[in-house]
């Protein structure tokens, strides 16, 4: 599957005709609740274990993001070396969040799900799966960071519980070397980093 207006691979859908799209084809609009559409889909999540699934969620990471680790606060990531829960529809794996153990934290590192099964509640329930296991270990908060282009991702994370409380500014552009076309052509320069209390 590529974007549907270049040969990019998507991360994300549309919300009105659900066609995938890649960062910088995406575009950012206001609409009201009646115009959202959510689909309904069955699909289970469970904490990653066999090897072959970690497999899985190294090439999701290298498919989505083109590299095999992550940069989140101030430290390099191995993605698919995590502890990590898997979100699957019958014998496909739709998404993947994968987690680090900081101090007193939990430290989501990537969170993932593929276009096609967007819009159905599973980001949002592989980050209640997070959380639970934050929780088991007594954990005090969850940390994610975002880039500043990344407008969906800000405001899926507010609207789980996270509060930005720190913005390192040219982190992104000093790790590649450049300012990068993000979402919507907006430059993506800086890491927006985002905390949730927990009680």
């Amino acid at each position: 599957m590529t974007c549907e207006h270049c040969e990019k691979d998507p991360v994300y859908r549309c919300g009105a005709c659900g066609k995938p799209l890649c960062p910088e084809h995406a575009k950012l609009r206001t609409v009201c609740p009646s115009c959202e559409s959510k689909q309904s889909l069955n699909y289970n999540i469970n904490k990653v274990i066999p090897e072959e699934e970690k497999q899985t969620i190294q090439e999701m990471v290298k498919r989505l993001w083109g590299e095999p680790q992550q940069l989140t606060l101030d430290r390099k990531f191995t993605v698919g070396e995590l502890p990590a829960y898997l979100a699957k529809s019958g014998k496909d794996t739709i998404g993947f969040t994968s987690f680090a153990d900081v101090e007193d934290a939990i430290l989501i590192v990537a969170l993932a799900t593929l276009p096609q099964y967007q819009n159905a509640g599973v980001g949002k329930s592989l980050i209640e799966k997070v959380e639970a296991e934050a929780k088991r270990l007594r954990k005090k908060k969850l940390l994610v960071s975002t880039s500043n282009d990344d407008l969906p991702a800000l405001a899926f994370y507010q609207s789980l519980g996270f509060q930005i409380y720190e913005v390192k500014a040219n982190v992104i552009a000093e790790k590649h070397g450049k300012v990068l076309k993000g979402i919507g052509g907006l430059p993506t320069r800086d890491e927006l980093r985002l905390q949730k209390l927990l009680q």
